[in-house]
């Protein structure tokens, strides 16, 4: 499940402490992202149990979506060892989210 992001500081502690990590980025008034957001959390907790999940709402925190230069929502940021590894914005495909994220997973 996801854990919601309270602040920056949360979010960059975060992104240092955990080796795996996938921020959804997304806003109160987006359909798409509520229809899939639940598909990325089934995806990553059935095939890559090893990544934490957080979520960010855009519009509550914009700090944190302006210092990742998210500007659309939904958007998916996958980070390995606090660095950015894999970047989706707006169309987004499981299948094709789920083949990014096996080649730096293993």
């Amino acid at each position: 499940m996801f854990t919601e992001i309270q602040s920056f500081e949360e979010f960059l502690k975060l992104k240092d402490e955990e080796p795996a990590l996938l921020a959804y980025f997304s806003t109160e008034n987006c359909k798409v992202c509520k229809v899939l957001k639940p598909k990325v959390a089934e995806l990553v907790q059935n095939e890559f149990p090893k990544i934490k999940l957080i979520y960010i709402k855009s519009d509550v925190l914009p700090e944190v979506a302006a210092q990742n230069q998210v500007f659309a929502v939904p958007a998916i940021l996958v980070f390995f060892e606090g660095r950015e590894s894999i970047r989706k914005s707006r169309n987004i495909g499981i299948g094709e989210l789920e083949g990014e994220i096996e080649r730096p997973y293993q």
